[in-house]
């Protein structure tokens, strides 16, 4: 049998005694589909004044196009037949999740779903049910059986779904398949992490990244319908087709293909110029003396949040999974007087599409440039090892391609102001096994970013020389530049110039070498 889950959900409609029943459902169902649009308490910045942050008006923005895209398109006059045409457009896609329950435990299994329940509810649509099924491995068929697809098409009737989502990737066959058997559109996890991406990305990088991805794994998933599959006319008797054009011609599948590639093509060659400018911008950093420190980790785990903490950058925070795509980029002043710059990169999850990790090699190419990466977990969930194993291994694999080495990471448990007690324990036990930095923080409350920073320090400080330099009067350039870039320790004025005792980048403590008095 299929097993629903603990958190399966069914939707309900409360009628009002004294209203029709039907205007009262049309009601609770218009809350429902405006139910992200609720006001959102404003971001202040830190001098407490009421000047909206760069990531308010981003969250503004995006639940403002939920709103206003639905009513600008009636063009009626009439009341009845516009309530009709808004009715039928806001109206959520109704989507069962089902997954196969191939490993691991059920509470595991469980979370599994509550995150592909997360993704669904992120794109857009409205989740009724969750099922799964234990197997050994998935049927190559259908992915679940073919008794298990008859219980699902009851289900599905009797609920009225307009989607099934799997939580796995699913062949073109199996996706025919199952639509043939449920007669609803089918589609997978992969498909759904890249309809998210695109209604996420905002810069013309990141949208034609994830476009490229959609395009490269729906080439081999090209079907039609019907009489979209049949051979174009030739050159047969009574056709249109003359002398030189006769033959089978060309099938509507075979013309949509053939646009694909075309279109790949196009954007292949747009994102390599694109590719070229952040080079550019990197090599500048790259000539900067100051670190570079990039925010790594799992997809919700509060990354643009910590970010905010430590730097009051004001970047879009939003709970919901891939909430950020573009990378950010702020600078941050630490406790010692030293400028740090954090890159904020876009989340990890879960069996991440190959499609995804290929088209933002550039953009997580951060991580690999970076002095220092901070890995940023979610201590509120269940399972935080499992989210770290799978950032892991994202990382294994572009750092594969590249050719480049991990830079050092501090492992940052997050949301520890809404995590289980015990599964803190368990995460401060495994890493006081594995001899990794880890530090806990609530990027909410603050709790722990002093901590954080004094890491950080700490760890700048070994890629430091300590130098004692003496600086000439007429040099106040230098002076400048050694209290942007290093940690001053002490500093005395004396006749001959400024004496400063100072931590400072290797490159920097060669090119102020005339300065140096002792070590």
């Amino acid at each position: 049998m299929l097993v629903r889950t603990k958190d399966s959900m069914t939707s309900t409609v409360n009628t009002h005694p004294e209203h029709d029943p039907q205007d009262a459902a049309r009601d609770a169902l218009l809350a429902e589909a405006f139910r992200h649009n609720a006001p959102q308490p404003a971001q202040r910045t830190e001098s407490g004044g009421g000047e909206p942050t760069i990531g308010s008006l981003d969250l503004e923005a995006r639940n403002a196009l939920r709103r206003v895209g639905q009513r600008t398109e009636i063009r009626t006059d009439e009341a009845e037949e516009a309530y009709e045409v808004e009715y039928r457009k806001l109206r959520l896609e109704q989507v069962i999740l089902v997954g196969a329950w191939l490993e691991g435990t059920t509470a595991e299994m469980e979370a599994n779903m509550r995150e592909l329940a997360a993704l669904t509810e992120t794109a857009g649509a409205e989740v009724i049910d969750m099922l799964y099924q234990k197997r050994d491995k998935p049927d190559p068929g259908t992915y679940i059986g073919a008794g298990k697809v008859a219980e699902l098409r009851e289900v599905v009737e009797a609920s009225g779904a307009d989607t099934v989502v799997f939580d796995g990737e699913l062949s073109p066959s199996q996706i025919v398949a199952l639509e043939e058997a449920l007669r609803v559109k089918v589609i997978d996890r992969t498909m759904l992490i890249l309809d998210i991406f695109a209604q996420h990305a905002k810069s013309n990088e990141g949208k034609a990244q994830v476009s490229l991805a959609q395009m490269e794994y729906l080439f081999s998933r090209t079907r039609g319908w019907g009489g979209n599959l049949s051979r174009q006319a030739g050159g047969r008797a009574g056709s249109n087709g003359g002398v030189g054009l006769r033959g089978p011609g060309e099938t509507r599948i075979e013309a949509d293909r053939r646009r694909l590639r075309a279109d790949m093509a196009r954007l292949r060659h747009e994102l390599k110029g694109m590719k070229t400018v952040r080079e550019v911008k990197r090599a500048r950093r790259q000539r900067s003396t100051t670190p570079k420190i990039a925010i790594a980790g799992y997809t919700n785990a509060g990354k643009s949040s910590l970010i905010n903490a430590m730097t009051d950058a004001g970047v879009l925070v939003e709970d919901a999974l891939f909430a950020t795509l573009d990378p950010a980029t702020r600078r941050a002043q630490l406790a010692d007087g030293r400028t740090v710059v954090l890159t904020d990169t876009v989340g990890f999850v879960r069996h991440l599409p190959t499609q995804l990790v290929e088209a933002f090699k550039s953009t997580l190419e951060e991580v690999t440039n970076a002095d220092l990466v901070l890995h940023v977990v979610d201590g509120s969930d269940p399972f935080p090892l499992k989210q770290i194993e799978a950032v892991n291994e994202v990382l294994a694999e572009i750092t594969r391609d590249s050719g480049e080495e991990i830079p050092p990471e501090i492992v940052v448990v997050n949301k520890i102001d809404e995590a289980d007690p015990l599964v803190l324990a368990e995460l401060r036990h495994a890493f006081d096994n594995s001899g990794r930095d880890v530090v806990f923080v609530s990027a909410l409350t603050g709790e722990g970013i002093p901590a954080l920073e004094a890491k950080v320090e700490q760890f700048l400080n070994t890629l430091d020389a300590h130098v004692e330099l003496l600086v000439p009067y007429t040099r106040g350039d230098v002076v400048s530049q050694v209290h942007e870039a290093g940690t001053v320790r002490s500093e005395a004025y004396e006749e001959e110039g400024t004496r400063i005792d100072v931590r400072l980048p290797h490159v920097l403590a060669e090119q102020y070498a005339e300065f140096v008095v002792g070590n």
